[in-house]
């Protein structure tokens, strides 16, 4: 059977709600909140600051150090508690979309660290991990040539659809389903990263990859605003 109507009713080039909130760990030098949905990712920025121990600092430039772990509460079954395989690959990815927008050349032999907790999960949790994450180092004032965006893409048979979840992610019926992270720098329109897990021919990744591009222009949209929000209510309270 084909894969002709989105379990919770979208269409195929919508993404589940989307909010984005900024300043949401008064501690942290930068800090968001990104959702897709019920997916939800917190990322809290510290830094830059004096990296230790010595000998892993970099004298030409900083580093981004990024620290991805879902709550152990964050789905159904509870999740052991620590680092995983899953949680520190996920991690190195993330480090690696987000360290091609960063400009870290001003900062030597120091380090940014970017943490991402999920305590809420229903699929595309690193995309909207990466997602919080650009936002949060923005708003600690960290250096960037232009916001990362993400955003999961699925391939239902022969169907592709946008913010994949954990229902379309299980999807077994006519060829099975394909999902396809993938993140972007908006004013380039580079794709930064890309992960495939499942099978597609040359010809339905590229048409993958178009949908996701533009889908990641309409989250821009709303990470952008996010920041403004705050950055207007932050010159209002100056005042």
């Amino acid at each position: 059977m084909a894969y002709t109507k989105r379990f919770d009713g979208r269409k195929f080039d919508e993404t589940r709600k989307i909010t984005a909130k900024v300043g949401v760990v008064p501690n942290a030098d930068g800090s968001a909140m990104f959702s897709f949905g019920d997916t939800v990712a917190i990322a809290a920025v510290y830094g830059p600051k004096q990296l230790h121990p010595q000998h892993m600092q970099n004298p030409e430039k900083g580093i981004l150090r990024v620290n991805y772990q879902m709550m152990s509460f964050s789905v159904s079954e509870r999740i052991r508690p620590g680092p995983s395989k899953r949680s520190t690959e996920i991690s190195k990815i993330s480090e690696w979309a987000l360290a091609s927008s960063t400009l870290l050349d001003e900062f030597p032999n120091t380090v940014v660290d970017v943490h991402i907790m999920i305590p809420q999960a229903d699929a595309s949790t690193r995309c909207a991990g990466i997602n919080a994450a650009s936002i949060a180092l923005a708003h600690a004032g960290v250096p960037m040539k232009d916001f990362v965006t993400s955003v999961s893409i699925g391939k239902m048979d022969k169907q592709m659809v946008a913010d994949v979840t954990k229902e379309e992610e299980d999807y077994e019926e006519g060829e099975g389903a394909t999902d396809i992270a993938m993140s972007f720098m908006n004013r380039s329109e580079n794709l930064v990263h890309i992960q495939l897990d499942g099978k597609i021919s040359a010809k339905e990744l590229k048409e993958a990859v178009e949908l996701g591009r533009k889908t990641c222009k309409r989250i821009y949209e709303i990470q952008k605003k996010a920041l403004k929000d705050v950055k207007d209510m932050e010159e209002k309270n100056d005042k």
